[in-house]
């Protein structure tokens, strides 16, 4: 069984930075992809960034580009998106997804296990 912890959330104010960061125990880290997603209050939830099994292709959703990078240690099995340049509108739930499908996907019904969820909340 599959286990995702997020953590790295909190609260910020616009214009900052967080590094949300995912663990993954319970099965060999390097043969699943990666992905993150969030949900804000009203809306569904929506694809953020997704990076393959050894880092060799990442997804962005084109809103987030340059602003979000998703990166991978799979020595550590963990998975990180770093977020720069946080508006009121990044405030969501994020999630972390593990897929066992190569590449980087990008559909949330490509991914078999979910986290529980980390809370960013930013501040005008």
């Amino acid at each position: 069984q599959l286990q995702l912890v997020e953590s790295g959330g909190g609260l910020v104010q616009a214009g900052g930075s967080l590094r949300l960061s995912c663990a993954a125990s319970g099965r060999t880290f390097s043969t699943l992809a990666m992905g993150w997603f969030r949900q804000a209050p009203g809306k569904e939830r929506e694809f953020v960034a997704a990076i393959s099994r050894y880092a060799r292709t990442t997804n962005y959703a084109d809103s987030l580009k340059g602003r979000f990078t998703i990166s991978r240690d799979n020595a550590k099995n963990t998975v990180y998106l770093q977020m720069d340049t946080l508006k009121p509108e990044d405030t969501a739930i994020y999630y972390c997804a593990a897929s066992s499908l190569s590449g980087s996907p990008m559909s949330a019904y490509d991914y078999f296990y979910w986290g529980q969820g980390t809370q960013v909340t930013v501040s005008s």
